[in-house]
């Protein structure tokens, strides 16, 4: 795989941003997997950035992993397993667009009742049944295995357990961690990662470690109040944003 000097600039400041989403700002998921779209297809991108995001886990779980609450990585890891091989099932049976707007439809569904769960417990913590992990974890890991877009969706669920951001960073790195790591395998058999984009994930691996270390710093001058509502922003912003994408597309179609 051969990149123009362009396509290199794109990728190097997406995997900037990998590392910083992996320590800092979380919501900054869906940014870099847009980046990535922009510079090789969709379903390729989805494995290229994979191994980019196995490190930027290492990177965050040696940061924040005295943070974690495993309760909660046990409670979401086994549907979200099962979600990743659905995943896998459906990858040759839904097209990128579909996809797209299943995924937008489904974060802002769950920023729908988050919002309304927080109202009506006047910002308090509500509480949410096995259900809840169950459906949210199963979505999260089909959707990562589909777009690696599965960053808003544990945003969610997070927020909705009302955890500092401490205990928030900390749970959602081992828990990327473990899910990323499962989809390895699944991303060799479709052909999506291989020795050629590994070889270009090595390159760019220092870049998501400097990432990281710039997202710690702006993470610390973060507050509760306003890490909260980022995450919620950036996730509302990211399914919108495949939305309007996939809405585009079928106006073109319909012009043509």
């Amino acid at each position: 795989m051969t990149l123009e000097p362009w396509q290199w600039v794109l990728a190097v400041l997406a995997a900037f941003l990998v590392g910083v989403s992996k320590t800092g700002i979380a919501g900054l998921g869906m940014l870099f997997v847009v980046i990535f779209a922009q510079i090789m297809p969709a379903k390729q991108a989805t494995g290229f950035v994979l191994p980019l995001l196995c490190f930027g886990d290492l990177v965050a779980v040696a940061s924040y992993r005295q943070h974690a609450n495993w309760s909660h990585v046990w409670r979401m890891f086994p549907p979200a397993a099962v979600g990743v091989v659905l995943g896998f099932l459906a990858m040759n049976r839904i097209n990128d667009h579909e996809a797209r707007l299943l995924i937008g439809g489904i974060v802002l569904s769950l920023i729908g009742l988050h919002l309304v769960r927080r109202w009506r417990g006047g910002g308090q913590e509500t509480q949410h049944g096995v259900w809840y992990a169950l459906v949210v974890g199963i979505l999260a890991g089909f959707t990562t295995l589909v777009a690696n877009a599965a960053g808003p969706l544990m945003a969610i669920y997070l927020l909705a357990m009302r955890l500092p951001k401490m205990e928030y960073m900390g749970t959602g790195a081992v828990f990327f961690m473990l899910l990323n790591l499962f989809k390895v395998p699944f991303m060799v058999n479709l052909g999506l990662v291989s020795a050629s984009s590994f070889s270009f994930n090595l390159m760019l691996a220092p870049v998501v470690l400097t990432g990281g270390l710039v997202g710690r710093k702006l993470l610390a001058k973060i507050n509760q109040r306003w890490f909260e509502n980022l995450a919620l922003a950036l996730s509302a912003l990211a399914a919108i944003e495949l939305i309007f994408r996939l809405s585009t597309f079928l106006f073109t179609k319909l012009r043509s």
